[in-house]
């Protein structure tokens, strides 16, 4: 019984040592927080100096966001063009945003919202952007070609024309002889000869396969030309005039386009033209003069002709070349061509209502040639400038039973300065206008085409 007791002092004995070290530790544990606080207290410059650097970091960081976008829309818009001015397909990119958000942790700007100002300036900020800039200044350059020979990727165009040319010449013209080398005795009078002509030219151009095209061309002539000749009656102030005018079908035109090369890095767009013209206008040929002023012994002074012409009243064909060559963002172009006449027959050639004389007519050959430039301003307008020249050698006729005979004055040299306007009004319309400035007498003094070719 006396164990228990012991062992009970014992354990109370044991005990009182680490009561005194728990005692003793407590406080230690307490004053550690005491000490923290004091070292943070301490130290308020540290922490204002870390706080100005997480401030700056950021701001590089956000510099350093906006630089990489930058880089990134610079990129781009230098791929774009440059695939632009190679023709050639950009491969497939990620999109800006992706990379943009993946070079730089920072929030930056939408890539809708990159791109706006990008497009804004006229350069594609993305392979999309270049491809629809590229098809679209394709039209460009598709309308011209339209124009010099023929588009083959288009499967039917159906073309409305309206040309108007003007005529206006005056000639000086002396009836009579020279008196002792130095004195005229006879008259002098002055010819003026005003023509305007209004032709609608309905086209329809079919496209077979990619090389092949098909055209009909029928055109509706109206004409008016005034006749004036003064010394009328014998007096020199007296000027006579008499108004002509004549409208109809003119000369239907079928041909063809065969592309013989595509346009390469090196060599043009070269393209085939084989056309026939039927004579289904009217032929100047037969049609009989009014005579308004004869002289005492029967010489006509002044005589006009009692309708105008709408034909050439012969069949013809032509064969010709053009080349085409896109030289971004210039278009070069030209052709050269030749038309060959053929000989028809007519039942009367004299322009004199009293007598019938029948023949032949055979007109002269002609060769033809142009050239200009074209430039694209953007997808929808063009503008060209050319010059076109066409060369005719002198008609002949031969009346039944007699030889033949040169026409003085057929021969004609007709060069124009041609400058061009094409404006695509829609996804298939175009409206093409051109103005002609004639440089020699045998052109027209000016002329005004206003076309609207409508595509299938």
């Amino acid at each position: 019984m006396k164990v228990l007791p012991t062992a009970i002092a014992l354990v109370l004995a044991g005990a009182t040592p680490f009561a005194a070290l728990a005692q003793q530790a407590q406080p230690a544990r307490q004053a550690q927080p005491t000490g923290a606080r004091s070292e943070r207290s301490v130290d308020p410059q540290d922490q204002a100096d870390v706080r100005a650097l997480l401030a700056e970091l950021e701001a590089l960081k956000g510099s350093y966001a906006q630089e990489v976008r930058r880089l990134r829309e610079l990129d781009m818009r230098v791929q774009a063009l440059q695939a632009r001015v190679d023709g050639k397909t950009l491969p497939v990119q990620p999109a800006p945003s992706a990379v943009a958000s993946s070079a730089s942790p920072a929030p930056v700007a939408t890539p809708s919202a990159a791109a706006s100002p990008a497009s804004a300036d006229g350069y594609a900020s993305s392979p999309a952007e270049a491809a629809e800039a590229k098809e679209a200044s394709k039209r460009s350059v598709d309308d011209v070609k339209q124009q010099v020979a023929a588009v083959f990727d288009r499967r039917l165009t159906l073309e409305n024309a309206v040309t108007y040319n003007r005529y206006d010449r005056k000639q000086l013209t002396l009836t009579g002889f020279l008196a002792l080398d130095a004195i005229f005795l006879g008259n002098i009078a002055i010819e003026n000869v005003e023509s305007d002509t209004l032709t609608y030219n309905f086209a329809a151009r079919y496209g077979l396969n990619p090389r092949l095209t098909l055209n009909l061309d029928v055109p509706y002539i109206a004409r008016k030309t005034v006749y004036q000749k003064g010394g009328a009656g014998g007096s020199a102030g007296a000027v006579a005039q008499e108004d002509t005018f004549g409208h109809g079908f003119g000369d239907v035109t079928v041909s063809g386009n065969y592309r013989m090369f595509m346009e390469s890095p090196r060599w043009p767009e070269t393209v085939l033209t084989l056309g026939v013209t039927a004579p289904t206008g009217r032929e100047p040929y037969g049609i009989s003069w009014e005579v308004l002023e004869r002289d005492d012994d029967g010489f006509i002074r002044f005589a006009v002709p009692e309708e105008e012409p709408t034909g050439n009243g012969v069949w013809q064909t032509n064969v010709g070349v053009s080349v085409v060559k896109t030289a971004d963002p210039a278009i070069l172009f030209g052709n050269f061509g030749y038309i060959h006449s053929f000989r028809n027959s007519f039942d009367d050639l004299d322009n004199n209502p009293e007598t019938v004389n029948p023949g032949d007519v055979q007109l002269g050959r002609s060769f033809y040639f142009g050239a200009g430039v074209a430039f694209a301003f953007n997808e929808r307008t063009s503008l060209s400038i050319s010059y076109s020249d066409k060369l005719s050698a002198r008609a002949r006729t031969r009346y039944d039973g007699q030889e033949w005979t040169k026409i003085i004055g057929s021969d004609a040299n007709a060069g124009m300065f041609n400058l061009g306007v094409t404006y695509a009004l829609n996804q298939h319309t175009t409206l093409v206008s051109s103005l002609g400035i004639g440089l020699t007498p045998d052109a027209p003094d000016f002329s005004l085409v206003f076309k609207v070719p409508y595509m299938l």
